[in-house]
């Protein structure tokens, strides 16, 4: 094998990039890593922000994006997963300044890497992917921390994305209420359908003037956007309620005084899931390859590589929602 088909990202001579279907050559592989044949990758704003050469995402170009891979093992120098083994590679930097996933051929470090578990399909891992995993994350902790389905509802802002969705399903599989905080009102009725309790337009959440504390709303919330959203969420909390705090499009700055926290016990909560440790990687996948195993058909519409590069433009504009599965053999 001389050449494998994958998506690849180039810097034209004018500074503009360019992401197309190509056939790349096999020494771009690092020979002393795993050798992972990809059947399935998804999409994510990271891979459209590297497929337009974002230089926080990705430094050195021509480069494949996705920071998705399901597959198979095909060969690791270092013995420890076995020719055949089928995995899922997601974060740390794959797809970011690594080679990534939204190709037929991946070659990672053996610490990236997770075995796929028991109950779970390659397919269905990466319907979920990196803003599944999150989202259970996300879920875990809100979990950890106390906040049960009894204690009230749960918001969930950028819930037209793909993480948003994610989240909605799983709170509503878990038996949880759950509030929607979205822009897009076009997408209402669709929010609706897959379970959302209660929609809020996201102008009207924030045109009401700015207050040191508000009504107690929300037994906790996940948040995937960031900003003013994300601060009145938290000042809406219940008593000893947490925000999984899951993104930052929409801002990163956090200007707010201690009340939430000194009046009401209130909490939040980090989620980063691309470099977090494998055992809670895996305790997720666990997770989900048993009792979360919650449908995600209404959310995924599956793709194959050629299709990929049209989508990530749209994704960098908001005109796109759910998620993508990408299939990434021919």
């Amino acid at each position: 094998m001389e050449t494998f088909k994958g998506l690849w990202t180039s810097e034209n001579k004018d500074g503009t990039f360019e992401t197309s279907l190509s056939d790349i050559p096999t020494n771009v592989l690092i020979p002393d890593q795993v050798l992972v044949q990809v059947l399935y990758s998804s999409l994510n704003y990271k891979d459209a922000l590297s497929s337009s050469g974002h230089r926080g995402i990705t430094k050195n170009f021509p480069h494949i994006p996705g920071i998705d891979a399901a597959g198979i093992v095909i060969n690791d120098p270092m013995g420890k997963f076995k020719p055949g083994s089928e995995v899922i590679i997601t974060g740390f930097d794959l797809g970011m300044n690594a080679h990534g996933g939204l190709s037929e051929y991946v070659s990672v470090p053996p610490t990236w890497i997770i075995k796929l578990p028991k109950g779970l399909s390659l397919e269905k891992s990466m319907q979920i992917g990196t803003a599944g995993l999150t989202a259970g994350m996300a879920v875990l902790a809100l979990q950890e921390n106390g906040i049960s389905p009894d204690q009230g509802p749960i918001v969930v802002s950028g819930a037209t994305g793909g993480l948003g969705m994610c989240s909605i399903l799983l709170l509503k599989y878990l038996g949880y209420q759950v509030i929607a905080i979205t822009g897009k009102k076009e997408l209402h009725g669709f929010l609706s359908s897959i379970g959302v309790d209660e929609l809020i337009d996201r102008e009207e959440f924030l045109a009401e003037k700015s207050k040191a504390l508000y009504p107690t709303r929300f037994a906790g919330g996940i948040d995937t956007v960031g900003g003013d959203t994300f601060i009145k969420m938290l000042k809406s909390l219940k008593a000893g309620g947490s925000v999984a705090a899951c993104g930052m499009a929409s801002g990163v700055e956090l200007t707010l005084q201690i009340y939430p926290f000194i009046l009401r016990g209130t909490r939040i909560l980090g989620i980063y899931s691309a470099d977090s440790p494998l055992e809670l990687k895996q305790k997720v996948w666990n997770k989900f390859s048993k009792e979360w195993d919650f449908p995600l058909d209404k959310i995924v519409k599956t793709i194959t590589l050629d299709k990929a590069p049209k989508i990530m433009q749209s994704m960098l504009v908001g005109q796109t929602s759910g998620r993508y599965l990408v299939k990434t053999i021919f």
